[in-house]
């Protein structure tokens, strides 16, 4: 006879769920699905996997690039109006595909007081959108020490110091 899971925590968010960071993982690749099968909320894709990949930092963030990536991301997302979010990002992401020469901070160990719960049951698009803008600026508040690392990378993408060359096929 099957038991059912007990809630566990997982270990990036605090998400209390079945089978914790596994379940947890599941929801986002529910939710990642469902982004790219209705884009009534595939608007909301790059915030969504920004926000979780910094709560969930040593599964999406070991590396300088990638941690880099999605805080400015996230950043940018929430700091910005949106129409220039998608010209902002194109920016983030030449400098970041290069060698931008960065080290990894530490994420802090308080990622936000919502998760991915926060917006896993919204099936209307724009409640969606509502709760993963919630969220974001739960975990970008939760980041507050590394606001100021975050605000010199963009300059540093719009500066251009360094902005390499993209290789030929190059991709994010």
């Amino acid at each position: 006879m099957n038991e059912p899971h007990l809630p566990e925590r997982c270990s990036g968010c605090g998400f209390e769920i079945a089978r914790g960071a596994a379940g947890c993982q599941t929801i986002f690749e529910e939710l990642v699905a469902r982004d790219f099968s209705d884009v009534r909320f595939g608007r909301m894709h790059r915030m969504l996997v920004d926000i979780y990949s910094l709560q969930h930092p040593d599964r999406y963030g070991a590396s300088a690039k990638s941690f880099a990536a999605h805080l400015t991301g996230l950043c940018w997302s929430v700091e910005h109006q949106a129409a220039s979010r998608a010209r902002g990002n194109e920016a983030l992401r030449i400098w970041i595909d290069g060698d931008p020469g960065i080290a990894r901070p530490d994420a802090p160990s308080f990622r936000g007081a919502l998760t991915i719960a926060h917006v896993r049951a919204q099936s209307d698009p724009a409640a969606y959108a509502r709760a993963v803008e919630e969220w974001a600026r739960s975990t970008w508040e939760a980041y507050a020490p590394l606001h100021e690392r975050a605000h010199q990378w963009i300059e540093q993408a719009y500066r251009g110091q360094p902005r390499p060359a993209r290789p030929k096929g190059s991709t994010f």
